[in-house]
């Protein structure tokens, strides 16, 4: 199990623009391309745990100040969908 985390979050930490919004469009989350690439260079990096609470919340909390509150909370039904 932990191999697959490990493998979730270093797609999710390498993310890019484009395939946030392609990944958003697939799970029929409402994200325009400007704010997929707002997403996606805020959690580049950030070796992001999406499987830790705390540091979702957070990253969450960040990102609803990137965009909206409405898309924080649709990016946080994707990651809660990968980390099932």
């Amino acid at each position: 199990m932990k191999l697959i985390q490990n493998m979730v979050n270093y797609k999710i930490n390498l993310i890019t623009g484009d395939e946030l919004y392609k990944y958003a469009r697939q799970f029929k989350v409402k994200v325009s391309r400007e704010e997929a690439e707002k997403i996606a260079d805020y959690v580049r990096g950030r070796q992001l745990n999406i499987f830790d609470d705390q540091a979702r919340s957070k990253a969450i909390k960040d990102i609803a100040k990137l965009t909206s509150p409405e898309t924080a909370r649709e990016i946080n039904r994707v990651f809660v969908m990968f980390a099932k």
